[in-house]
């Protein structure tokens, strides 16, 4: 690919000008939708539940496990893609696809269907945040480039709250035109209505994200990598190593050797134990063969990785602060993706309010209070970085410590209306981290290895966060029930229990902060060991 071909025959944006300003907002806007079609399922999720007949982990499964696991492995292929191709144009076809999977959803009848439609959502999905990491990244310079990513990022929270009050706003009003469902238009139910409604018009928004310009790769650090001539040959490349039984083949024509392919048929035997185990003890076969095979993939795709990039694989996999910060930020997130999902079922089981007021209020909580929280805590840290290199990591820390409060507080409290304000104080606390956690990672690699090193992130935050964090908890919920609580009470247990995963947070944080200086103030070098060319 020629360079005019990616970078566009006008002159570069300036760094950090208005162009670049005006790219960070449109990105915005794209993950605003791509979360609005995720968290919608939040609110639907009592009325689906009781239309087809599902458990909370089920509900659980079909959120989080079914959607992270086709993310986060397709999320490799499409991150080297978006190291070596055109990242808006990718970006804008993953918006369309995914739009489409939203859409379909609403023609679901059965489990099996709606999960496919998940899957479909999933792949899509995982075509955007790491381009648009990558791109950010060079159209801000590394001093404002946690402000910048924390924007961004802010579109989890502006998303999801608009995801939760629209659904909840379709459901009750569908309801109210419709209180049969059976003379409704093609006897669509609420929940159809709302997957329609909000699908479609990321379309539109597709085409919008296309006329995007593409900026020079590594530009805001000196750093220019020119365009790679074969960047479909390298997103196969990764692919093949992640596919079964295609990637038994890849790592033999990489030299991996007798050793190399025994080791990874005995790793995927344990795995494979591993998730019976769990099934027999929990009963959910579904969850667990499909982290099974995330984890799977995830372990070839390291595998090859080591022999295809040896630079970048040391680069991710032997640098402590990376690794450490790779466990304790996803940790985090499975709180707040596990609170986060199951917050609108536990105001309508506990307090007893509706699906619109329900959507309404934690909407505007998640929506405010997450975009400003994301936004401060990305300005935060970059102001504190300038003085202590250790920043970013401090702000994840404070996070952590500022949110268990308002936590707890949120699902002991007997008034309906303090919960909502301990839930507005955790919507405003609980993500200040990811924005810091986001430039961690593009911190610590070259430029060339930006996107690859965010899809590997992200990887780690929806295995870790979003396939177990909802679903641990809708388990937990499952199990108290069955021991004869009520569904409310069990789901208060359940999600109490979720917030232990603070602890493991806190101390891959702190293990990550002792090792950050030494991480960075090395990463030249030790690219230049690797046989990186530095420009």
């Amino acid at each position: 690919m020629s360079d005019s071909t990616e970078h566009g025959d006008d002159p570069a944006p300036e760094v950090g000008g208005r162009y670049a300003k005006y790219v960070l907002f449109v990105l915005v806007i794209v993950y605003i939708f791509n979360f609005i079609d995720r968290q919608i399922l939040s609110i639907l999720a009592e009325e689906i539940k009781a239309d087809i007949g599902i458990s909370d982990a089920e509900i659980g499964f079909l959120y989080g496990t079914v959607f992270a696991v086709f993310y986060a492995v397709f999320g490799i292929p499409l991150g080297r893609l978006a190291d070596t191709w055109v990242r808006k144009s990718l970006i804008s076809i993953g918006l369309m696809f995914w739009s489409v999977m939203t859409a379909l959803s609403g023609t679901a009848r059965s489990f099996g269907l709606l999960a496919t439609y998940r899957i479909g959502v999933g792949i899509g999905e995982a075509s955007a945040t790491p381009a648009a990491f990558s791109m950010l990244s060079d159209y801000f310079s590394p001093k404002y480039r946690a402000t910048a990513l924390a924007v961004y990022s802010s579109g989890v929270y502006i998303g999801a709250g608009i995801g939760i009050f629209l659904g909840g706003v379709i459901l009750d009003g569908w309801s109210a035109m419709y209180p049969d469902t059976s003379l409704a238009p093609m006897q669509l139910k609420g929940w159809h209505v709302a997957f329609f409604m909000v699908g479609l018009p990321g379309l539109l928004m597709a085409a919008w994200v296309w006329t995007l310009k593409e900026p020079v790769r590594g530009q805001s650090e000196g750093l220019v990598t020119p365009p790679h001539p074969h960047p479909f040959r390298e997103a196969w490349n990764e692919l093949s190593a992640i596919l079964p039984p295609i990637h038994l083949v890849k790592l033999a024509s990489l030299g991996a050797g007798a050793k190399g392919v025994s080791i990874n048929i005995m790793v995927g035997v344990m795995i494979a134990a591993v998730s019976y185990f769990l099934y027999l003890q929990t009963g959910t076969a579904a969850q667990w063969i499909a982290l099974g095979i995330g984890l799977f993939a995830g372990f070839s795709w390291a595998q090859s990785l080591s022999l295809r990039d040896p630079a970048t694989f040391a680069m991710i996999f032997k640098c402590k602060s990376l690794m450490y910060t790779a466990i304790g930020f996803p940790c985090i997130a499975f709180v707040t993706y596990g609170l986060g999902f199951w917050g609108p079922p536990f105001f309508q089981r506990i307090h007893g309010v509706s699906a619109s007021e329900t959507g309404t209020v934690l909407g505007l909580s998640a929506a405010i209070g997450g975009w400003a929280g994301v936004t401060i805590g990305g300005v935060i840290a970059d102001k504190m970085r300038e003085k202590n290199i250790k920043a970013k990591l401090y702000v994840g820390i404070a996070s952590v410590l500022l949110s268990v409060p308002s936590a707890f507080m949120l699902l002991l409290a007997e008034n309906v209306i303090v919960a909502y304000i301990f839930n507005f104080l955790f919507a405003l606390t609980s993500p200040m981290w990811i924005g810091p956690a986001a430039s961690t990672i593009n911190d610590l690699v070259m430029p060339r290895m930006r996107a690859i090193a965010s899809a590997y992130y992200i990887m780690m935050i929806t295995f870790i966060g979003l396939a177990l964090g909802p679903y641990t908890i809708g388990q937990i919920s499952d199990a108290m029930v069955a021991r004869g609580a009520t569904s409310a009470d069990a789901l208060t247990s359940g999600m109490l229990w979720g917030i232990a995963a603070y602890v493991v947070a806190l101390a891959m944080l702190i293990m990550g902060a002792m090792n950050i200086e030494a991480d960075e103030s090395s990463r030249l070098d030790r690219a230049k060991v690797l046989g990186e060319p530095i420009n």
